[in-house]
């Protein structure tokens, strides 16, 4: 029961809550800025750039072939799978991290707007070396 006690306690710290609570909440708005991307951004891209759209964008290493049946309906060829680097979803990739981590950053800009500043530290006493240099320089005063 111990071990259950404790996992309990670390589950219920403040901080876990908002880990998790940020979790969900940059995986909705990664969600997001996809659907933004890929309904807004790549339209307007693929209209600027003549039709060229991101998910059509690979290099092909080998070419693919169908296969092909003879009459009967028997594969008598099987076909080939194509082999392609497709950096178009790359770059899809990229300019939906370049959105989610400005947008985070702007976020985190606000609230660190918004929290109050911390009052400067109160000044340190002197020290103890400095305490008795204090009764030296006060007695040969005297």
């Amino acid at each position: 029961m111990g071990m259950l006690k404790e996992f309990k306690e670390f589950a219920m710290k403040g901080n876990l809550i908002d880990i998790a609570v940020g979790f969900v909440m940059g995986a909705a708005f990664t969600r997001l800025v996809t659907a933004f991307t890929g309904g807004i951004v790549t339209p307007l891209i693929s209209m600027l750039t003549g039709d060229v759209k991101f998910d059509n964008l690979k290099w092909v290493l080998r070419s693919g072939t169908a296969e092909v049946k003879d009459a009967a309906g028997v594969i008598s060829v099987p076909g080939i799978e194509e082999v392609a680097v497709k950096y178009g979803e790359f770059l899809q990739a990229t300019v939906d991290f370049l959105i989610v981590a400005f947008v985070m950053f702007m976020v985190v800009k606000a609230m660190n707007s918004m929290k109050k500043p911390e009052p400067p530290a109160a000044p340190a006493g002197p020290t103890e070396d400095q305490k008795l240099l204090m009764e030296i320089r006060d007695a040969l005063k005297r």
